[in-house]
């Protein structure tokens, strides 16, 4: 990236979670990181533990119905019930955004946060691995709604429905008001993604699921 702007949440996300929540949750470990600069622009490189597992799905929506163990949905709930628990100063939702984007796609105030947790910042298949499973993408964590990460699972899952019904099932925090808060969020950010030309086939969805929690 530009060597101007080679710092900040996406450049110190992986290194941050590493300090935070190895040894604690699934994720592959940071071995060491190196940075440089060359021609006005930034880099760094990061040495993971390699990972031997397929992750769930190429892409962040899922298409097809997954039926992992539930020892797998246990392993998800725990890790996310610890994560949730470890403060942070890093943000991945802010309220001001919220104010300004939810009326703007679905028409309606954009909620108030009240209930504030840590949150992976981007949970989705394409992020989790298939057996153990291992969290990965950490660039974004930070503080964001309580039940934000069931949330986005269940977001970019909604064409999978069996598996959706298992995320509901799993994260009852989805059922509460918070949850619902959490969603309408998710759902905003998600219906961003189009206009960019991301995931189009998700934006039905979204919005019947919106206009259900509305």
């Amino acid at each position: 990236m530009p060597e101007d702007k080679a710092a900040g949440k996406i450049w110190e996300g992986n290194r941050q979670a590493a300090a935070l929540f190895e040894g604690r949750v699934r994720k592959p470990l940071l071995y060491d990181t190196t940075e440089a600069s060359r021609g006005g622009h930034a880099y760094r490189a990061e040495l993971h533990h390699y990972v031997d597992e397929p992750v769930c799905s190429p892409s962040p929506v899922l298409h097809t119905d997954l039926h992992p163990p539930a020892a797998w949905w246990d392993s998800l709930r725990t890790d996310l019930a610890w994560v949730s628990s470890v403060s942070t100063g890093r943000v991945a939702v802010r309220q001001e955004w919220v104010d300004r984007s939810v009326p703007r796609f679905l028409n309606i105030p954009g909620p108030r946060i009240t209930d504030w947790t840590t949150a992976h910042g981007d949970l989705h298949t394409a992020n989790l691995t298939s057996t153990t499973p291992y969290l990965l993408g950490w660039e974004g964590f930070g503080l964001a709604p309580a039940g934000y990460d069931a949330a986005m699972l269940l977001a970019y899952s909604l064409l999978a429905l069996q598996f959706a019904q298992h995320v509901r099932d799993t994260f009852p925090v989805l059922k509460s008001e918070p949850g619902r808060v959490a969603q309408i969020i998710v759902i905003t950010e998600l219906l961003q993604s189009p206009s960019r030309g991301d995931h189009p086939e998700l934006v039905p969805a979204l919005r019947t699921l919106a206009a259900e929690l509305a």
